[in-house]
């Protein structure tokens, strides 16, 4: 175990902005594909689950290295939560995809991330995998694009991209990260996979579940397992930072490190409680309009809790366009 410290540091290449300004015709691309076939929404997490309300608690004595910005003093704030599936295609729950855990904490106040003056809430963007497939932004919108296009691009491109072996290694790997079985949005860990400062620290986030009795039908009736707990009472999670060490254990550019937690262990930091509620009062309507009509994005953040490295970049330009396209 290693103690946490402040000399992380990003590298931002002379390239990256040519980079990621090609990154908006890909994702114009796909999101041209994509409306024609659905209609106007997001490019990726299209799908939503369930949209939910519930309130984030900043729990007290915390250690001095996670009071920073949100984390600075306890207090409780109200929070919407989205649910989704990470693909731009809406699919049967039995399809193996990655699955969105989608935090607002509202009433937030400081300078925002985008430098833009203050925000008012604090977004948090997890997935069930606690590191990404893909090391830089390049490799995934590559990736996207080419399965926006059809089965037949997608082999080509990963071919032509890795060579004939690695090609093949990487549908391996991605189908090997299937394996596990999904078993709903109660009972798994979700994490960011890329680090956000906290303060002059950095860190990646982990969201704990309270419960760990799985629902045999949660993997193939996401909303109606919520749905059935929340009717019988509350949801609890544990919201947790793990700190960065050094750069060869707890990589800030390199996307797939995934920071080894007997290294660099999770402090639990808030509490997030989805109460009873009815998703489908009209209440529940009205709340579920106004989460999906909203945007949920990592550079949605105090500047205290700014997201770090190449793949975070990427995000705040591609993000923005499809908030954009969505008016």
């Amino acid at each position: 175990m290693a103690a946490p410290t402040t000399n992380w540091k990003e590298v931002i290449t002379p390239e990256e902005a040519k980079l990621h300004a090609e990154h908006l015709v890909a994702f114009d691309e796909i999101k041209t594909i994509k409306d024609a076939k659905y209609g106007k929404g997001r490019q990726l997490h299209r799908q939503a689950q369930l949209a939910l309300h519930g309130q984030f608690e900043v729990q007290s004595g915390l250690p001095a290295h996670a009071q920073h910005g949100l984390f600075a003093t306890p207090g409780t704030y109200d929070a919407w939560v989205r649910l989704s599936n990470g693909a731009m295609d809406r699919a049967s729950d039995r399809k193996p995809d990655i699955r969105g855990f989608s935090i607002k904490v509202r009433g937030v106040q400081g300078p925002s991330a985008l430098g833009s003056g203050d925000t008012n809430c604090q977004d948090f963007l997890l997935i069930q995998k606690s590191a990404f497939g893909f090391a830089t932004s390049k490799d995934f919108v590559g990736f996207v694009l080419n399965a926006a296009r059809g089965p037949g691009s997608l082999l080509r491109y990963l071919y032509a991209t890795f060579g004939l072996l690695g090609g093949f290694r990487k549908i391996k790997s991605m189908a090997d990260a299937f394996k596990t079985p999904f078993s709903g949005f109660a009972t798994e860990k979700f994490f960011t996979a890329a680090p956000i400062a906290c303060g002059p620290y950095a860190a990646r986030v982990r969201m704990l579940p309270a419960s760990t009795e799985i629902n045999p039908s949660g993997a193939t009736d996401m909303t109606g397992d919520v749905r059935s707990r929340l009717a019988k009472g509350p949801l609890r999670f544990e919201l947790q930072l793990q700190f960065f060490v050094d750069e060869a254990r707890t990589s800030i550019e390199d996307a797939t490190n995934d920071w080894p937690e007997d290294v660099a262990p999770f402090v639990t930091v808030g509490v997030l409680t989805l109460p009873s509620q009815d998703t489908e009062s009209a209440d529940g309507r009205t709340l579920a309009e106004n989460i999906e009509a909203a945007a949920f994005d990592p550079w949605g953040a105090l500047a205290a809790h700014r997201p770090l490295g190449e793949v975070m970049r990427a995000r705040k330009v591609v993000y923005f366009q499809s908030q954009t396209g969505r008016a």
